[in-house]
Parts: structure tokens; sequence; C-alpha cells
């Protein structure tokens, strides 16, 4: 079989072959905070959503969702904003994103603060300016804009598991917040 051969098509995996995949290789995701500023550029508000798990917890959690494949990182930053956020979400991509942290989730508790019982992935997490109207879509039941003083005493729950609790207070560190 040649290199011209090769299929490049179909980004989607179907149940079967994410589950099978999950179990063989770590997955690329992005961790996403959307965060509203003011005419400075300062931060004033920081969005999080709030969801189920499979285990029936409502907790509040980070925009989040697997890279595809083929997929530059910007699309799916935009892509996922789009998603959870609604599509007059207005994100502002930063010309060259740059990840403010990497982390490793893995299906063991306590390799690092970041944990996903169904796989090893490894996330790119980002900040992103949105500068539409929100709405909680897809899986999500509300979105709750907070202060960034409201997101930190959030951050430090168990409302927020697996690890985003963690990278939300790095990324209010990253921005110049006192955590």
């Amino acid at each position: 079989m040649s290199g011209m051969d090769t299929e490049t098509g179909g980004a989607w995996l179907s149940r079967e072959e994410i589950r099978d995949a999950r179990e063989r290789l770590p997955i690329l995701y992005v961790d996403l905070v959307p965060v509203r500023v003011d005419e400075r550029s300062a931060v004033t508000e920081i969005g999080l959503l709030l969801r189920g798990n499979s285990e029936g917890r409502i907790r509040r959690e980070l925009v989040s969702g697997r890279v595809l494949y083929h997929e530059r990182i910007r699309d799916a930053i935009l892509r996922h904003i789009e998603k959870d956020l609604g599509p007059m979400a207005l994100p502002q991509v930063p010309i060259a994103p740059q990840p403010f942290q990497v982390a490793e989730y893995f299906p063991t508790p306590g390799v690092t603060p970041f944990h996903d019982p169904r796989q090893h992935a490894v996330s790119m997490a980002h900040i992103v300016v949105v500068m539409g109207d929100c709405a909680p879509s897809a899986d999500s039941l509300d979105l709750a804009w907070l202060s960034p003083q409201e997101a930190l005493e959030l951050a430090r729950t168990e409302e927020m598991a697996g690890g985003h609790g963690v990278l939300l207070r790095q990324a209010l560190a990253h921005l110049g917040f006192a955590v």
C-alpha cells in the first residue's frame, strides 16, 4: 500500500473505536476557560458550565473536548466554545494560541491532579475571551458567569472535580490573580 492510499478522512470515531483507542492511546483534548473582559482587557468574569457526570453528580466544569484527527487547535477551540456556549459566543482566539498549561489526565487517581476514569488524556488549556451572548448548550445544564474571586472560591471546592478546579486556579494565577 503506497502513502497515497492512506485514509485521511473520518474524523469521528464510533463509540467502540473511541473506547478501544482510549484503552491504548493518550487522547488530545483542549480545556478552555471562557472569560469576559472590560475595555482595558482586564478579566471581569469567568464562565463555568454546570453538568451532570456519569455517576449522577452535578459539577461545575470548564469547556473541554477532544481535538479531532486533522483538526487545528484553534478550530477545536472554536468548535468547543460554540458547542458549549452557543453560536453567538463570539470567541476571540489569539493569533498564536499558546496554552497556559498542559494537563495530563490519568485513569488512575493521584498520578497528577487531573483525573479522567475513562482514559489517559493530554489537554492543552487555554483562556478564551468571549464577546457575544452565551447560553449553555449540548450537555450543559447551566452557564454561570462568576467574578474572578467567586471562581477562585469555587475552584477550591469538590464541585470542581477531576482537576478542573486546579486548572481554574492555574488560569487565575496566569492572569495575575493571587491564588
